[in-house]
């Protein structure tokens, strides 16, 4: 049986959905005698003088378990905080695509039940860290779970960089920028702009050009242990930004390199016993169901 004695809420706010979702969350486990903790957003959402109240950012250093009722974002968003507790997460899909959160509402009682009881699978995603180096310093921007992008920011106009790969040049491109995308991601961003899919189980790293300026410029899959190095072209007119799961997290000037390597904690995610990637994929995606047996 799992110990899951204490279990964190997330909800993403203006969803009445989500309000839902979490009011029926809070009943059940209450049921259970498990304690609830919300981190402060959350809690502004119901209303309940009895359930304890922290920062997201103190929600896994309380909890055995978070529980996050939104969508992928909602996802995105609190695996940076609860990663580096190794606190595992479960989602409740009240959002569009749900290859996080993929939980049904309609299954909330059920299938967390399950969870409470041990019934389920962990899978461990790994997280991209990035530095960035300028005028001889580096620091810490932050890091992604989905992708790490960079792109030209507010202006519709190409940019100029340079790729390397644990050291070894790649190649200069001149495009709309550059997704460096996870397992987890390549069924995000990088899809969209034509990168492969990709099993979570793979330590692989996705490069995906963005709308790049020579024909034959394709994604590359390398391994996911890579130091992936970006420089920035030395032109003052190009201010390209760089972004983790979406967020904004630093415009660069000329000659700025990016380095993104693999963090060494990733996030353990809860699936419920009967998860399968491929089926995800099939309900997501549009994929084809199996062809019906002919009759004998």
């Amino acid at each position: 049986m799992a110990n899951f004695k204490c279990v964190g809420l997330v909800g993403r706010p203006d969803h009445s959905g989500v309000v839902d979702s979490l009011t029926r969350l809070l009943a059940f486990l209450e049921e259970q005698g498990v304690t609830v903790v919300l981190d402060a957003v959350t809690a502004e959402l119901i209303t309940n003088s009895g359930v304890v109240v922290c920062s997201r950012a103190d929600l896994s250093k309380q909890c055995d378990l978070v529980i996050v009722v939104g969508g992928d974002g909602s996802m995105l968003n609190v695996a940076k905080y609860v990663a580096v507790d190794q606190v595992p997460v479960i989602g409740i899909n009240r959002g569009k695509l749900g290859f996080l959160t993929d939980v049904l509402p309609e299954d909330i009682e059920a299938t967390i039940s399950d969870v409470l009881n041990g019934k389920f699978s962990i899978e461990n995603r790994f997280l991209l860290d990035v530095v960035v180096r300028s005028n001889g310093k580096e620091t810490a921007l932050g890091s992604a779970l989905n992708d790490v992008v960079l792109h030209p920011g507010k202006a519709a106009q190409m940019i100029e960089f340079e790729l390397f790969v644990d050291g070894k040049f790649v190649y200069s491109q001149e495009s709309d920028g550059l997704i460096v995308a996870t397992p987890t991601g390549s069924t995000a961003y990088a899809l969209s702009a034509g990168g492969p899919i990709m099993h979570p189980d793979l330590n692989a790293v996705v490069l995906v050009p963005m709308y790049p300026h020579s024909l034959n410029s394709r994604p590359i899959v390398i391994d996911g242990d890579s130091e992936i190095r970006l420089v920035v072209a030395a032109k003052e007119t190009l201010q390209p930004q760089l972004s983790c799961d979406g967020d904004v997290l630093y415009t660069a000037t000329a000659s700025d390199e990016f380095l993104v390597t693999k963090n060494a904690i990733p996030l353990q995610l809860i699936h419920p016993p009967q998860y399968s990637f491929y089926q995800a994929c099939r309900s997501k995606l549009g994929w084809g169901s199996r062809l019906a047996k002919p009759d004998v």
